[in-house]
């Protein structure tokens, strides 16, 4: 090996030892699994797949308390999961920038709202706010209800068996955002062997394994590897169909550049800015957005419909409740649009929702990168090169603050509950909330409202029993059995 790459290699060392030395004694204050040199905590988190992230997490919080620093490789990553850390980091104006670890969506969402910062990100937010008012999510309801009476024909043909819900509430999810989004039917629930759909559930899996294994962090060996060629692939099908669809709902505007179509969709609204601001938005920025869209509002919606689901199946009483509820406004139904002033009384099944949210977060990390040392008392600074990680899933289950914490009772959000208000943020919150928090509040009233309506729904796994995967989304590692019964 010529000399020079030998002392490249030796200064690269040292220089990373010193670093990784020097955060080590600034982090000295905050409690942590100690881990093993250079690979840090990795394998306590993937010795068991992406099983091993909630057991980890969970195991670190019992033992060192709400402030946990871990190392991914020589990465420190300071895990927070209290209502006053939280606050300092998610209200502050300061740290609004995702962590590096999103710079893996990248490929797939470009630098959309979801993983774009400083300017940009606060011009695509000023521009995209006035897509979710409540008069463009009025237009959302009918394809929401429209999409919702499929899914209960679908699961119609099941009522009697035990099946696994979760794949057939996500595609269901998948067919609304699509519509709602690009405009564009493609058929999810009846037709699940499109290349779309599955280049949409697996890329998000190859991203999760990527994340975890720092080794193939580095762009270049991720595309020699076979799961980043894999990515390459399946970005192509993603990319393709945006695009196509893109281009599609171009050639269907008038000689005034609006859109013809009967049922707006968010495209379009881009579309819009487009056509009254030339040079505002090139197509390869307005596919980020809808890509970005298409990413944070399937997965999401269709976990917590979920979860919703199944919690209800697990106490009938709460259960009845609620179809009572439904009853009384809706009437017994037979499908069709549900009026937003209906939705709006269905007070109880949104507590439902809430408490759903609480217990089985959609989203249960997320990361920012700190613009500068981040105080969290007078004894903790935090420096600048650590990475925070937010840790919805571990807040919403404080015991102190929610007594029983892993009970369902949606009661608790039918009171003014005395606790820190950054205790319970299912969207986020601060600066970077969730943009569309209430266009999957009202899609997952609709959904929950129309298989409620129609059916009584029967867990057959207790919480204990169902193993959790903190993937990007909460999922169940082994789906969720039901069973359903007719309610006539």
């Amino acid at each position: 090996m010529p000399p020079l790459l030998i002392a490249f290699f030796v200064l690269t060392a040292i220089f990373y030892t010193a670093r990784h030395i020097k955060l080590r004694l600034k982090l000295a204050g905050i409690n942590g699994p100690k881990g093993i040199p250079i690979f840090g905590n990795v394998f306590e988190l993937i010795g068991e797949g992406n099983v091993g992230v909630v057991k980890a997490l969970t195991k670190f919080r019992d033992e060192h308390g709400s402030r946990v620093v871990m190392w991914l490789g020589l990465n420190p990553y300071l895990i927070i999961s209290n209502g006053n850390d939280i606050e300092k980091v998610l209200s502050s104006q300061q740290h609004i920038e995702k962590s590096w670890d999103y710079d893996l969506l990248v490929p797939w969402l470009g630098r959309g709202l979801l993983t774009s910062t400083g300017s940009l990100w606060h011009s695509r937010r000023k521009l995209l706010t006035p897509a979710f008012h409540f008069a463009i999510l009025e237009d959302f309801l009918t394809i929401m209800c429209e999409q919702g009476d499929i899914l209960v024909n679908v699961l119609e043909t099941k009522k009697g068996s035990e099946f696994d819900i979760f794949p057939i509430i996500t595609r269901a999810a998948l067919d609304i955002i699509c519509e709602t989004a690009m405009g564009e039917k493609i058929n999810a629930q009846r037709k699940t062997d499109s290349q779309y759909v599955k280049a949409v559930y697996r890329i998000s899996d190859l991203i999760q394994y990527r994340q975890l294994r720092p080794w193939l962090h580095n762009d270049t060996i991720w595309s020699w590897s076979p799961s980043g060629r894999e990515e390459i692939r399946l970005l192509k099908t993603l990319h393709n169909f945006t695009d196509s669809v893109i281009q599609k709902r171009k050639r269907m505007r008038d000689e005034n550049g609006k859109s013809t179509w009967k049922k707006p969709a968010f495209l379009d609204l881009l579309l819009d800015h487009q056509a009254k601001n030339p040079g505002s938005l090139s197509d390869i920025c307005i596919r980020e957005e809808v890509d970005t869209f298409m990413f944070e509002g399937h997965d999401t919606t269709a976990a917590n419909i979920n979860w919703t689901l199944y919690l209800l199946g697990c106490y009938p009483k709460i259960q009845a409740k609620v179809q009572e509820e439904i009853d009384s406004v809706l009437g017994s139904g037979s499908g069709g649009k549900i009026p937003s002033g209906d939705l709006a009384k269905l007070k109880y099944l949104e507590c439902c929702i809430k408490e759903s949210l609480r217990i089985y977060p959609s989203v249960p990390l997320i990361g920012r990168k700190l613009a500068g040392e981040l105080k969290l008392d007078e004894d903790t600074i935090v420096p600048p090169e650590t990475r925070v990680m937010v840790s919805f899933f571990h807040a919403h289950r404080d015991g102190d603050v929610f007594p029983d914490p892993l009970k369902f009772k949606p009661e608790r959000f039918e009171e003014n509950q005395d606790k820190h208000p950054y205790a319970y943020t299912p969207f986020s919150a601060g600066p970077r909330n969730c943009i569309g928090q209430k266009f999957a509040l009202t899609e997952e009233k609709i959904v929950l409202a129309k298989v409620l309506q129609k059916f009584k729904i029967t867990s057959l796994q207790k919480p204990e029993d169902v193993v959790l995967l903190a993937e990007l989304i909460l999922r169940p590692k082994d789906g969720i059995r039901v069973r359903l019964e007719s309610r006539e």
